[in-house]
């Protein structure tokens, strides 16, 4: 950026050269020109940095409770006089609660720090990658024809890992932001990372909120030395010192600095250069008081006071390109002041302009420097090479024509007003007197308490304070009425209640004030919820009041966007000295041992840097509202939520809501269409299983039956067989019975028959002996004879009546 100069400018020249630019006194020039804008134009309020540093001072005082009392007794005295006041002046700390609630909301706002690589060679790749993963979706039917054709090992798929899980082009995008990541990308996060943790950003950035919600401005600084590396300071904004700009972010100045009260040995320390006269110049240089006050404001006699400051100017980058006798060129770079000859020949002269960045330090009302020069590792951004970026990152949210309005700066009026009520309160307060008693003493007179004794004063006060009880006398003694027949009274003293209660009431008039400027409301601090409103209302209270303070936690973050962008400026640099470098790579060795590699290359990237900030409290339960619905209804899985809840950025927690439905909603169809299938196939195989079944069952019906025939067919031949093998046995049975009988017959025939023929031959035997008997009787003439038997006719005395049935 070059600067216009002009003859009335108080800065030097700087359509000069170089060389000249470098000399010592042009930077004493800039350095007095910087000193006579802020320390030497009076105004009719005093100097510009005594200004800023009295209205910093203030507000700071303000927000801790500590602000200065005198225009308080100045309001309450008469003509200065205080003597009849005894009230305690000390300020009630109001703004601290309203300052705390804002700065420790923005301070436990955690967020992410992103990067994203925008190099040609990063973005050919992320191309790359994206193309592979478009040409997979539009040939998954394809590419699933010919595994179901070929078999399952034929991947003709050019992703791989879980790109190949995107299914929709829809998907892509978020699949894009969520899941993919170059190596040099985590690379440059993690150093990133680890220089803020080494440098203790977070306490740096509590103390910029502070600031920024207590002056409306807050600054960083981004500085590299060999020794220490990256190095991240706090800038005090009451020591700031810029050129004028209406740039709330501070981008369009040409200078910027600080003043810092070193002493002796700091200096000597920091500027080993100095030799012994100048620093026993400067040991005798007491400093100017209206230059820099101490928080009490008074001086101290053993700093100076040191402005560090930094120039932005511009150079001309000349380079002569000579032709060789091959018709090859060579570049040579050559000073600013190199103009060749209007005759030359094979060469000519090519130039570009670009900004450059001067520090210096000067002591202030002194003609001093303590140092001047180009910087040597200036941070420019890799898309514009030309510019250059300031170490300081400064920025006022609600600057209006260079002027700066800050939280607490809306309140300090009402703030004042709370603590004059409060003052007003105690007044009133201790011109309060107690309630008391009235005592006649008339009517104590005429009481006699029976005992020889009147009733005195005392006893009456110590009865009555102690029993609640009096004894009086409605007659005197001579019979009259007796008008102080109650000696005691009671006293009501309620003259201050109205006052206390018209100042209470104007107290939470101006508190209430400072929410409604603020936008801090009752629901931000939860001090004095409303038990009838509902949660929602109450929710929605709190999150107008986060709305209401937004802009502070956009310049918190924007302070860190642009610290992030200069560390990642500064790296390359670190990378360039051998000890630093070691430092930075054995800083992540713990973490990534892979983007080791990838340090090598860092220096030929450029990277988009952002803040991935946490949903606060609102955001979250809406996502929370979103995940439990979907839950409930079964669209994603448990492990989906867990997933969705890790997410910081909310659009991007929505998205990938949204994807896991789609993949849960058709993973879903899938499954019921695979258990539609199954079932269908389980039905078919039950159906064909039940046919089966049934001819099984017909075909063992009828094998049954076959075998049932079979069985009674054989049993009826066996049957038969029996029968006819019976019938044989019976008929040979009978056959040997018949001719057992048949035999009998014939046996008992021929018996008979011989039986015949004995009882024949006996007959003839006995005729023929009792023939010859009867012969020989008659012969012999003998007695008669009996021819019957004589008990000879029996078996051995049985007879045949013991067969006989019984």
């Amino acid at each position: 950026m070059q600067i216009y100069t002009n003859s009335n400018s108080t800065f030097p020249d700087q359509v000069v050269p170089m060389a000249e630019k470098a000399t010592e006194e042009y930077g004493l020039a800039v350095g007095r020109a910087i000193e006579g804008e802020w320390f030497r134009n009076y105004r009719s309020n005093g100097y510009r940095f005594q200004t800023n540093y009295n209205n910093f001072h203030y507000l700071r005082l303000y927000a801790r409770g500590e602000q200065p009392v005198q225009k308080y007794k100045d309001e309450l005295s008469i003509n200065g006089d205080l003597s009849y006041l005894n009230l305690d002046w000390k300020p009630v700390p109001i703004l601290s609660k309203f300052v705390d609630i804002v700065v420790n909301g923005m301070s436990q706002r955690s967020y992410e720090v992103k990067t994203f690589a925008q190099d040609p060679e990063s973005v050919r790749k992320r191309t790359e990658y994206a193309q592979r993963i478009m040409e997979d979706i539009q040939l998954k039917q394809y590419i699933e024809a010919v595994k179901a054709e070929w078999g399952e090992d034929q991947d003709l798929t050019k992703s791989t890992g879980e790109a190949r899980t995107v299914e929709d082009v829809a998907d892509l995008p978020a699949h894009m932001q969520l899941s993919y990541k170059q190596s040099i990308e985590i690379a440059e996060e993690e150093l990133i990372n680890q220089v803020l943790d080494k440098n203790k950003y977070d306490f740096i950035r509590k103390r910029v909120n502070y600031d920024l919600t207590v002056l409306g401005i807050g600054a960083v600084k981004t500085n590299f030395n060999v020794s220490e590396g990256i190095v991240l300071d706090y800038v005090d904004p009451s020591t700031l010192v810029w050129s004028y700009t209406d740039d709330p972010n501070f981008q369009d100045l040409y200078y910027v600095g600080e003043v810092k009260s070193l002493t002796i040995p700091e200096v000597k320390k920091q500027f080993p250069s100095l030799n012994a006269a100048q620093v026993e110049d400067l040991e005798k240089y007491q400093g100017n008081s209206e230059y820099t006050r101490n928080w009490n404001g008074r001086q101290d006699q053993n700093t100076v006071q040191v402005l560090y400051f930094e120039y932005k100017t511009f150079m001309d980058q000349v380079f002569k390109i000579k032709e060789g006798a091959t018709g090859l060129e060579k570049t040579l770079e050559k000073q600013d002041t190199f103009i060749p000859p209007e005759d030359a020949q094979g060469y000519k002269r090519v130039s570009r302009t670009i900004e450059v960045l001067y520090t210096g330090a000067k002591v202030l009302g002194h003609p001093m420097m303590l140092s001047w020069g180009m910087s040597e590792n200036m941070t420019r951004p890799a898309a514009n090479t030309t510019k250059v970026n300031m170490n300081y990152n400064i920025c006022a949210p609600r600057m209006y024509k260079g002027r700066i309005e800050s939280l607490v700066s809306r309140v300090t009026g009402f703030a004042d007003m709370i603590q004059l009520t409060h003052l007003k309160l105690q007044q009133v307060l201790s011109r309060m007197v107690p309630d008391g008693v009235y005592l006649d003493m008339d009517g104590l007179a005429e009481v006699d308490l029976g005992n020889g004794t009147n009733y005195n004063p005392q006893e009456a006060l110590n009865m009555y304070f102690q029993t609640g009880s009096i004894v009086g006398r409605s007659l005197t003694q001579d019979g009259e009425m007796n008008r102080g027949k109650v000696p005691i009274q009671e006293l009501n003293s309620s003259n201050g209640q109205a006052k206390i209660a018209s100042l209470i009431q104007t107290y939470q008039y101006y508190l209430q004030m400072i929410r409604d400027v603020t936008g801090l409301n009752e629901a931000r601090d939860g001090s004095t919820p409303d038990k009838n409103a509902l949660v929602g209302l109450q929710k929605m209270a709190a999150a107008n009041s986060n709305t209401a303070t937004r802009h502070i936690l956009q310049a918190s973050l924007y302070l860190t966007l642009k610290t992030c962008e200069n560390v990642s400026c500064r790296v390359n640099d670190a990378l360039m000295f051998p000890l630093t470098k070691t430092a930075l790579r054995d800083s992540i060795s713990n973490f990534n041992v892979g983007t080791l590699d990838e340090l090598s290359a860092v220096n030929l990237h450029d990277f988009g840097i952002f803040i991935e900030l946490e949903p606060d409290e609102e955001d979250k339960a809406m996502l929370e509202q979103n995940i439990q619905a979907s839950l409930q209804q079964g669209s994603i899985d448990l492990e989906d939520a867990i997933d969705i809840r890790n997410i910081k950025n909310l659009k991007l927690a929505n998205e990938f809501l949204k994807k896991k439905r789609k993949e849960k909603a058709a993973r879903d169809q899938q499954i019921a269409q695979q258990n539609m299938q199954a079932q269908a196939a389980a039905n078919a195989q039950v159906a064909e299983q039940t046919a089966l079944f049934e001819v099984q069952k017909q075909q063992a019906l009828t094998e049954s039956k076959v075998q049932i025939e079979q069985a009674k067919s054989q049993f009826e031949i066996q049957r038969l067989q029996n029968e006819a093998q019976i019938k044989q046995q019976l008929m040979e049975q009978e056959f040997q019975y018949n001719m057992q009988l048949a035999k009998a017959q014939v046996g008992a025939t021929q018996q008979k028959e011989k039986e015949i023929e004995d009882r024949k031959d006996k007959r003839t035997k006995l005729q023929a002996t009792q023939q010859s008997e009867m012969i020989s009787q008659r012969k012999n003439d003998g007695v008669p004879i009996n021819f019957e038997s004589q008990g000879n006719d029996t078996l051995g005395g049985m007879g045949l009546e013991q067969f006989a049935p019984s």
